[in-house]
């Protein structure tokens, strides 16, 4: 099978960039943004003038500063994802009729939607309880991860082997790091815990917020569903 030929890349001849130049004096005042990406000597014999010195520098802050935004925007793009998600995810569990339905609601999304590969939510609760949710004692969870629910902020990082067990069960030995948010509203205790292969995955606050949110928002539409206010106890 014969290939289509490819019309040879033409590369101007530094004559012709010249003449070009000569002939539109006023190429560098419309396009200026070249500027910082040109290497223009400054004659000063051995020294390095002075002029060249401030070049150097601002060509260099300008990478720099490019760099920056750059990230920045990554940021913002991965906010603006991570809220949108979010937002779809409340108002789903707006919607669902029933406790069943909520657990089944937020451990999908955060398996699907997020990209969670481990998920536990754990509510403490010294009676037994029917549905789909996963209850555990105060005493349990105070045992075994009371001391990561003191602060009753949401956690990032490393937790140890039975910390780890207790959230994810058998699953616990394939997660490295950890995002964890206690679920704390009038009564009703639980954790919410999320669980990566990646040991950098959840190494820093950084996303953290949105789970802020979600735990705030799951333990309100738990309560309106089964109200638990009989248990005003806390960890």
């Amino acid at each position: 099978m014969s290939k289509t030929s490819q019309p040879p890349t033409t590369e101007l001849d530094s004559s012709v960039v010249a003449d070009y130049l000569l002939r539109h004096p006023a190429f560098f005042v419309e396009h200026d943004e070249l500027l910082p990406e040109l290497l223009i000597p400054h004659q000063s014999g051995q020294a390095v003038s002075l002029v060249e010195r401030q070049v150097k520098l601002l060509r260099e802050r300008n990478i720099d500063v490019r760099h920056r935004l750059g990230q920045l925007m990554d940021v913002a793009r991965e906010n603006d994802r991570l809220f949108e998600k979010s937002r779809r995810l409340i108002l789903n569990l707006l919607e669902s009729p029933d406790v069943e339905e909520v657990i089944a609601t937020i451990e999908d999304s955060l398996r699907d939607d997020f990209q969670v590969p481990f998920v536990a939510l754990i509510l403490f609760s010294e009676t037994p309880r029917i549905g789909n949710a996963r209850y555990t004692t105060h005493g349990e969870a105070r045992e075994a991860i009371g001391h990561l629910l003191d602060s009753g902020k949401t956690l990032t990082g490393v937790l140890r082997s039975h910390e780890l067990t207790f959230l994810f069960g058998a699953q616990g030995e394939e997660v490295a790091s950890t995002a964890l948010a206690p679920i704390q509203h009038q009564g009703l205790h639980g954790v919410l815990a999320l669980g990566s292969r990646d040991p950098q995955q959840y190494k820093s606050a950084t996303g953290t917020l949105f789970l802020g949110y979600i735990a705030d928002a799951l333990a309100r539409v738990l309560l309106r569903q089964r109200p638990l206010s009989s248990e005003p106890r806390s960890l």
